[in-house]
């Protein structure tokens, strides 16, 4: 435990736009002031490199816990960024070429003595769909191409599917394919730009009508109950933003297996909380940005995962 009060700083898209009740950043925000920690808030725009330092223009922070009035912005000043305690990366996708140029400035502030969460370079190594490849044996087929025509015959060969792309998050842009479907051609032409870009598919998996369950683990430890999304009548998605409804439920053996597997490689590469998706008895995604379900667990569990996570961070800090 560290004696003095934690200097946090976090990377987050505007906080006036987030949802409070569900919003994990800010169940963060929540425990780290119940440590007493000092909050420096930034956005991307606010980070730059001169000479080799890390620098931010960081805005004092304070959060409370409420739907309608959740933080206060203080004073503004131009600090280090190395001389943050730890920096929280929870800046929402798109992992587009900004958010690579954000992680090489927490490099920098990395190696003035920040600790960043989650490693910069995991965050470029890691991308959420392609990166489930290291763990064949626990995905479903998986076909990453930017072929129309291997779109074409994975489909013909599996009879359905799901395509999406590999940068996206909350549902856009993932559709459920069956063989005879006309719209099979626009829809890959769509998500590989006409051949020119990576997508993905995957074997559907029915065991999606049971939920997209979403398991947190926190320094490759699972939290023991997975938050299952389970899709809306008239939609496909297992995703909160686009309509589904969330349950909770405790780890099955399977998903244990998984985590098992999973949990000490994303530990090894400097990921202290991540979150993994699974449908059925198969991992489709590997969260490593900005995973959420952190509220909804707490609130149906009566648990405090962010306290876990913050019990980690301070085990990590010298």
């Amino acid at each position: 435990m560290v004696e003095n009060p934690l200097k946090v700083g976090i990377v987050l898209d505007p906080i006036k736009s987030i949802t409070p009740k569900k919003d994990s950043s800010l169940a963060m925000l929540l425990e780290a002031t119940r440590r007493g920690a000092e909050l420096h808030y930034f956005e991307q725009r606010n980070l730059r490199m001169l000479s080799g330092k890390a620098i931010g223009m960081s805005t004092r922070l304070t959060v409370r816990d409420s739907d309608k009035d959740w933080f206060d912005l203080g004073k503004q000043q131009e600090i280090n960024l190395g001389d943050l305690d730890v920096i929280l990366m929870r800046k929402d996708p798109p992992f587009d070429m900004e958010y690579i140029y954000t992680t090489y400035i927490l490099d920098q502030a990395s190696l003035a003595g920040a600790l960043i969460i989650n490693k910069p370079q995991a965050l470029r190594d890691m991308n959420e769909k392609a990166y489930t490849a290291r763990f064949p044996e626990c995905t479903p087929i998986t076909l990453v191409t930017q072929s129309i025509n291997e779109m074409k015959f994975f489909l013909a060969e599996h009879k359905k599917i799901v395509v999406k792309p590999l940068d996206g998050m909350g549902g856009k842009s993932i559709f459920v394919v069956q063989e005879g479907d006309n719209n099979a051609n626009v829809i890959f032409e769509t998500l590989t730009n006409s051949g020119q870009c990576f997508a993905m598919a995957q074997v559907f998996i029915p065991e999606i009508t049971e939920g997209d369950k979403r398991i947190l683990l926190i320094n490759g430890k699972p939290i023991p109950y997975a938050l299952a999304r389970i899709p809306a009548g008239d939609d496909n998605r297992g995703n909160i933003v686009a309509g589904a409804k969330t349950r909770g439920q405790e780890l099955s053996s399977t998903d244990l297996q998984i985590c098992e597997r999973v949990g000490p490689v994303l530990k090894k590469q400097g990921v202290l909380f991540a979150g993994i998706d699974v449908i059925g008895d198969y991992m489709t995604e590997i969260n490593v940005t900005s995973p959420t379900g952190i509220r909804e667990l707490d609130r149906q569990f009566n648990l405090n995962i962010a306290g876990l996570m913050f019990d980690a961070i301070e085990r990590a800090l010298p």
